[in-house]
């Protein structure tokens, strides 16, 4: 019942391919594999993918802004990660439809990442499987961005309150 759950799991909240799911079952079964390498095979999945039609002198733009926030942070992602290809399609976009303004911060976005990782990978380290944890990350990836972005909402809401608002 567990692996039908995580099943359901990664192919309807995550909506990855069925040969992605079998990536992440096949990574879970290897002997020796780490839930390090567990999870690694089941992020890519969760992100976007990265817009296609991104000049060289951006995308080059946006890796020399990654470069200096992964080295700020000490973050060691690796080569070629699909997740540092999406964070450079967010950024290209930004600076495509002109308002990188929101990037002057990205040094502090990423601390407050490092934080929120931080307490997600707390919460799953609770957890008494690996299946249960890569459910766990999956869901609470897909779900947790909504929370996030909800909470991000209403925090703009009250930020807005007492910047703008009528006192």
């Amino acid at each position: 019942m567990r692996r039908l759950a995580l099943v359901r799991a990664l192919t309807e909240v995550a909506g990855l391919s069925v040969a992605a799911v079998r990536d992440v079952l096949t990574a879970i079964d290897e002997p020796g594999s780490s839930l390090h390498d567990v999870l690694g095979t089941a992020q890519p999945g969760l992100s976007a993918a990265p817009p296609e039609t991104v000049s060289a002198a951006d995308r080059e733009w946006a890796a020399r802004r990654i470069d200096e926030v992964v080295a700020e942070r000490g973050w060691q992602p690796p080569p070629r990660s699909p997740l540092i290809e999406t964070l450079a399609g967010v950024l290209c976009t930004y600076r495509a439809v002109g308002h990188e303004w929101p990037l002057d911060n990205l040094s502090a976005y990423a601390e407050h990442a490092d934080r929120v990782a931080a307490a997600d990978i707390e919460a799953l380290a609770g957890l008494d499987s690996a299946e249960n944890m890569v459910e766990g990350a999956v869901v609470g990836t897909v779900l947790g961005d909504s929370l996030l972005a909800a909470l991000r909402r209403v925090a703009h809401a009250e930020a807005s309150r007492k910047r703008f608002g009528r006192t």
